[in-house]
C-alpha cells in the first residue's frame, strides 16, 4: 500500500487531505504540532479507509526538524510515495509594525522547511520513478499582499520553487505540483484575519473541494492547481494587470478592518 506523508495535518487543508488520500486507501503519516487534533484525524481517517495512520508530532518551523523527520521514516523503512507539504501559517498587518521574529518563523515554515522536506523526500521518488509532491502555496503567490506582505512573499517562493522543480523532473514519473487556493474557509483564514478583510464571500472556496481538485490535477500531471473557477480568472486578471495597480487593488481588498491607519 503506498504511504503519503501530509505536514500540517491537523486541521484545514492538511486533514481535509488525510481523509481525501484515506478514501484511496492510502498509509497516512501525519505530521504537525498539535498531537490530539492529530489523533482525532487519524481515526477518522482510518475510518474512511485508510491503510495504516501514524501521528508524528513535529515543528516544523525549526530548522532541524525536516531532517529528523526524513531520517526518523528512513529508519522505520517507511518509503513515502505522497508528499503533501502543507503546513505553514501567516501573519496580517503593516509590516513594519509585526513582530520580527514572528515573520521570520513564518519564512521558515512557509518556505525553508518546505524546500527542505521537498529536497529530502524526492531523491527516492526519482530513484524509483514515481512519487507525488503537492506544495500548498496561494493565490496570494501571483501578485504583491499589502498587509500580508510576508505571507505572499514566502507563497511567491513557494510557487516559483515548484515549478521550476516540475520543469525539470518531465519524464522522470514523478509529479511536482503547486496548490494555490484563494481564500478558504478554515481555521487558518481565521488566524490569519482573512475574514475581516474586503474580500467578497464569494471568492471564499470549502477546503474538502480544494483537496479534491489538487488530487485530481496532480494526477494528470499538472505543475500548477488554481482551486476554483473564480480563483482562476482572478489569478489571470492578476497577471495581466500592472503590478503597481495590482498592489493598490489587493491593498485594498486586503486590508483588515482592525488595521488602523498610522
Amino acid at each position: 500500500m503506498p504511504t503519503a506523508l501530509i505536514t500540517g495535518a491537523s486541521s484545514g487543508l492538511g486533514e481535509q487531505f488525510a481523509y481525501a488520500l484515506g478514501r484511496e486507501h492510502y498509509d497516512l503519516v501525519l505530521a504537525a504540532r498539535r498531537e490530539d487534533r492529530l489523533a482525532a484525524v487519524a481515526g477518522r481517517a482510518r475510518t474512511m479507509g485508510a491503510g495504516a495512520v501514524r501521528t508524528i508530532r513535529a515543528d516544523l518551523a525549526q530548522r532541524e526538524t525536516p531532517g529528523a523527520l526524513h531520517g526518523q521514516l528512513a529508519t522505520d523503512g517507511v518509503q513515502v510515495d505522497y508528499l503533501v507539504n502543507n503546513a505553514g501559517f501567516g501573519t496580517s498587518g503593516r509590516f513594519h509594525l509585526l513582530p520580527l521574529a514572528r515573520e521570520l518563523e513564518q519564512i521558515e515554515l512557509n518556505a525553508t522547511s518546505l524546500l527542505a522536506m521537498t529536497r529530502l523526500f524526492l531523491p527516492a521518488m526519482v530513484e524509483r520513478r514515481r512519487g507525488t509532491i503537492i506544495n500548498v502555496a496561494s493565490t496570494a503567490a501571483f501578485q504583491p499582499t499589502p498587509y500580508l506582505a510576508t505571507y505572499g512573499a514566502t507563497k511567491a517562493f513557494v510557487l516559483s520553487l515548484t515549478e521550476a522543480v516540475a520543469a525539470e523532473l518531465r519524464g522522470t514519473g514523478v509529479a511536482v505540483m503547486a496548490l494555490c487556493p484563494g481564500p478558504v474557509h478554515t481555521e487558518f483564514q481565521k488566524v490569519l484575519n482573512i475574514e475581516r478583510t474586503r474580500l467578497p464571500s464569494f471568492v471564499f472556496i470549502e477546503a474538502e473541494r480544494v483537496v479534491n481538485e489538487a488530487i485530481a490535477a496532480a494526477a494528470s500531471g499538472r505543475s500548477l492547481c488554481v482551486a476554483g473557477a473564480i480563483n482562476n480568472v482572478l489569478m489571470i486578471a492578476s497577471k495581466l494587470a500592472p503590478r503597481g495597480l495590482a498592489a493598490r487593488i489587493s491593498s485594498t481588498l486586503l486590508r483588515p478592518s482592525s488595521v488602523e491607519d498610522r
